[in-house]
């Protein structure tokens, strides 16, 4: 990148040329850069007119598609932006909105669910979205006041987002505009993106994956983002034939649905022009990845990414230097070191420990949250590092495997197993299309293991064959007493398998 770099998603939209497309979708003409840029302005009108100031949180209750794409940015560069899920409950809705102090909430205009009903009852500034007719994608108004040009700081919140919540309530990840900005910059150079290059983004627009890698570095790029209404495999191939994408990036259960329907889509394959694929947001199979590289004949980019650190720390590289299966790559950004789960000390090289990371794109500290920013934060070498929660480790050549998060680990009568090792041996099974090992409560070892699989179309194994083919290739311990044959695995709202829980949720915990 030439020049100063971007410190704001402002700064960001500067560089597309005018006449470029910038967000695309089906059956839309493509919204170009200088509208985008002067759509930007018309939101800050809006906005400012209904008394909402830079530091004011506006939450979006939106469907995937173009307008959650180019209201997060509009709403972002005059205000503070908040992606909530649309699938949310009114309870679920009423715990975020209270939780982000929103002020206002953008919704569809045709909207009459349980966001209008909770605005409503809390007093809400509600702003409806509305399409014009045969407009370009992504194009809205929100209602009508002059124009006015934005002008966010560096350091001003940009966007907020919850944590899963997995196991404890969600904590909230306050993002500047500088967070940000760095983020899509190191994705840009990490895949080398330009702006002859155009994402197909099929990731939720709720979540820091889709918002940061699938629109802004495209966006930072100068590129465009054809963004399709949510994932759905069955009309993947038709996307992938309209948009022309030369790259698109999903979770690991996306591209194994994909793969599904690749067979049944020869001629789309021939055509396609795609020169990689990403994945990230969770653990992807080696085997799915040399099933992708087979199909679509181009390579596979494993990253490593987390909200709290605005997406991307690590990622393979683009070649010609080398991927590894199995491995989330290079450091691709911020600092990346392995530190002890349980002291502000770093590792020798090749030592499993904790990832902690540190730069320009990791958060300053999750909002009104003490206790958990001091334990997932502290200063060493002059730096403030954030602890991931993963365990992982750096082989020779510098490339990160992570072995699985601290709290997934199951702990077997003081003998660790990493379910993602389980994982690895599992999907080798010939009969085996999908899989995810837990922990099962147990009364004497405290944990045992559990695997939940789903079985590939026309194949049949039982769960002693599984266990039997896993006893070959695994110490005993690690072998998992208790496996699973369902049609579906659990899945969060972003698509990654659910580990945690899933005892429970399939009758396994006592």
């Amino acid at each position: 990148m030439i020049g100063e770099p971007p410190a704001t998603i402002l700064d960001l939209l500067a560089r597309g040329r005018d006449e470029d497309p910038a967000i695309l979708a089906p059956d839309r003409p493509p919204l170009r850069f200088a509208p985008l840029r002067a759509l930007l302005c018309e939101v800050a009108g809006v906005l400012r007119a209904r008394g909402l100031g830079p530091e004011d949180r506006v939450a979006l209750v939106l469907p995937n598609g173009p307008e959650a794409a180019t209201a997060f940015l509009a709403v972002a560069c005059a205000a503070a932006s908040a992606p909530l899920n649309p699938a949310y409950r009114e309870e679920e809705l009423d715990f975020y909105l209270e939780d982000l102090k929103a002020k206002a909430i953008v919704v569809s205009d045709r909207e009459q669910g349980p966001a209008v009903t909770v605005a409503q009852r809390r007093g809400l500034e509600l702003l409806r979205l509305s399409v014009p007719e045969g407009a370009e994608a992504g194009r809205f108004t929100l209602g009508e006041a002059p124009p006015i040009a934005p002008r966010p700081a560096p350091e001003a919140t940009a966007l907020l987002l919850h944590t899963s919540g997995t196991t404890s309530r969600p904590k909230l990840v306050p993002l500047s505009h500088a967070n940000l900005a760095a983020s899509a910059r190191h994705i840009v150079d990490t895949l080398a993106l330009s702006p002859a290059d155009r994402c197909l983004n099929v990731m939720p627009l709720f979540h820091i994956h889709g918002l940061v890698a699938g629109v802004l570095a495209s966006l930072a790029a100068g590129g465009s983002v054809y963004c399709a209404p949510g994932f759905n495999a069955l009309r993947f191939f038709a996307w992938l034939e309209d948009a022309r994408p030369s790259w698109y990036t999903a979770v690991p259960t996306m591209h194994q649905a994909i793969l599904a329907r690749a067979e049944r889509n020869p001629e789309i394959l021939a055509r396609s022009r795609l020169r990689l694929i990403r994945s990230s947001s969770a653990s992807l199979p080696p085997q799915v990845m040399r099933a992708l590289e087979d199909v679509f004949r181009c390579p596979v980019i494993e990253s490593y990414g987390m909200t709290e650190a605005a997406h991307q720390m690590t990622s393979n590289p683009v070649p010609p230097r080398p991927r590894k299966p199995g491995s989330v790559g290079l450091p691709a950004g911020p600092l990346v070191r392995i530190a002890d789960p349980a002291a502000p000390v770093f590792l020798e090289d090749g030592a499993e420990g904790e990832v902690v990371v540190s730069g320009p794109n990791v958060t300053r500290g999750y909002e009104a949250n003490p206790e958990a920013n001091a334990k997932a934060f502290f200063e060493a070498e002059g730096r403030r590092w954030f602890r991931t929660g993963d365990q992982g480790r750096f082989d020779t050549d510098g490339y990160l495997r992570i072995t699985g998060r601290l709290k997934e680990i199951i702990n077997r009568g003081g003998e660790k197993v990493s379910p993602l090792e389980v994982d690895e041996v599992l999907m080798d099974h010939p009969a085996v299309a999908q899989c995810v090992t837990f922990a099962i409560p147990h009364d004497k070892l405290g944990e045992e293991v559990g695997a939940a699989v789903v079985l590939r179309e026309g194949a049949s194994a039982t769960e002693q064959e599984i266990r039997a083919f896993a006893a070959e290739r695994l110490a005993d311990f690690k072998v998992p007493r208790k496996i699973v044959i369902v049609p579906e695995i659990p899945k969060g709202p972003t698509g990654k398998l659910q580990r945690i829980g899933l005892a429970q949720r399939l009758g396994l915990a006592r």
